[in-house]
């Protein structure tokens, strides 16, 4: 580690540096979502490039600090990646003014306890979502960020989507008319890991290991829906464990004690309705794994990860139910496709490089641990719903 001490973001220089370096604490970049798109795709990313350019010409890069349980894991990722620094000393690494951002990766359940540790430190915290088991926690993990001045940041990856940036456009720009309705229908066929391994860690279908699909699915949801359409009101929801057998990554059995599937209509305001399945026991018929098709009154479109198409109200084909005649009508053809007009970096990347620029700016950040709070209330209210069979209003939430 170097001796270099580095100026806090609040802090106003008569010359700012040209490449203003910011240490960054990444705990838990062994997991899959920690190493794959936060390590590699966004923070190496931007280190690699050379940092992040500012309005004034100056830069702003990045200097990880591997953190985690298994040092022979860290030391192989560093070496693999030309990282100079790690450890298994979370606390020393709170404790080092040079290490400015806290920014957690790890499993939810251990989540909560780490982000309190980085706010007692007076670190600025990037996290993932959801950011606690329950939302009385993740509003008071908020509060507390408040009250200790700590600037934060919520994973809100969903949004950088290419088909959801062209989905935004498309509302900004008036052509749904009145919004109506969204479906949502989100997911693929997870292997049990008998006769093939699961592609997902098997603590995503223990409850007590704070699993389950409404967890994991619900707080984007959340985001994606407030953020595009309008904040949710209520929420029905219906949890299923489809698949209760199921075999680890030894190879051994267990049963399943969290859904693996969901089943959600939300309302939102301006009396849109929303309807999401989410599911990992679904074979995929569908352009891609996520897809969401909005209807308004004066058009409707269809996206995904990247592609985007749409019907104008003045191409809509008009359809005439008839049981005992087939019908020849392609309906796909009546839609067209959105144009690729701009280029569509990683959305995990995108949402970093926004979030550095206002830290080190001190501009406000909207997707913060309240943000992160309001995802934790659709996910317990959701799980609610389904075990009380009925809908369930969501209160709004205030930091006051």
């Amino acid at each position: 580690m170097t001796d270099t001490t580095l100026a806090p973001a609040s802090a106003e220089a008569s010359v700012r540096p040209a490449v203003r370096e910011i240490g960054i604490i990444m705990n838990g970049v062994s997991g899959r979502m920690g190493y794959r798109q936060h390590l590699v795709r966004s923070i190496l990313a931007i280190r690699d490039q050379g940092g992040i350019e500012l309005p004034d010409g100056t830069k702003v890069t990045v200097k990880p600090l591997l953190v985690g349980r298994s040092e022979a894991k860290l030391a192989d990722l560093a070496a693999k990646h030309g990282i100079e620094d790690y450890t298994t000393d979370l606390d020393a690494a709170l404790a080092d003014p040079r290490w400015e951002i806290y920014a957690d990766f790890l499993v939810t359940k251990a989540r909560a306890s780490a982000l309190r540790k980085a706010i007692a430190a007076g670190k600025t915290i990037y996290t993932e979502k959801p950011t606690a088991e329950t939302v009385d926690e993740a509003l008071e993990l908020a509060k507390l960020a408040q009250e200790a001045g700590v600037k934060t940041g919520v994973v809100h990856d969903k949004l950088y989507l290419p088909g959801l940036q062209k989905l935004k456009r498309l509302i900004d720009s008036g052509f749904f008319g009145r919004i109506l309705s969204v479906r949502g229908e989100f997911g693929y066929w997870v292997f049990e890991g008998d006769w093939q391994p699961a592609q997902r860690p098997s603590w995503n279908y223990r409850a007590e290991d704070g699993g389950g699909i409404i967890v994991d699915m619900f707080p984007h949801w959340n985001y994606v829906l407030e953020n595009l359409f309008g904040e949710v009101k209520s929420v029905y929801a219906q949890a299923a464990v489809h698949i209760a057998d199921r075999w680890d990554e030894k190879g051994e059995h267990y049963t399943a004690t969290a859904e693996d599937a969901a089943y959600g209509i939300f309302e939102l305001d301006g009396d849109i309705v929303a309807q999401i399945n989410s599911s990992w026991t679904v074979r995929v018929n569908r352009d891609e794994l996520v897809e969401f098709h909005v209807d308004g009154t004066h058009g409707s479109a269809v996206v995904g990860l990247f592609g985007a198409k749409i019907q104008h109200r003045n191409a809509t084909p008009k359809p005439v139910w008839n049981p005992d005649l087939a019908d020849d009508h392609d309906y796909d053809a009546d839609w067209a496709e959105v144009p690729t007009n701009d280029v569509f970096q990683n959305g995990f990347r995108q949402q970093w490089e926004e979030f550095l620029v206002s830290y080190v700016e001190g501009t406000a950040y909207e997707f913060d641990l309240l943000s992160g709070a309001r995802g934790v209330l659709l996910a317990e209210a959701g799980l609610q719903s389904s075990r009380e069979g009925r809908k369930v209003e969501l209160p709004t939430l205030s930091l006051d």
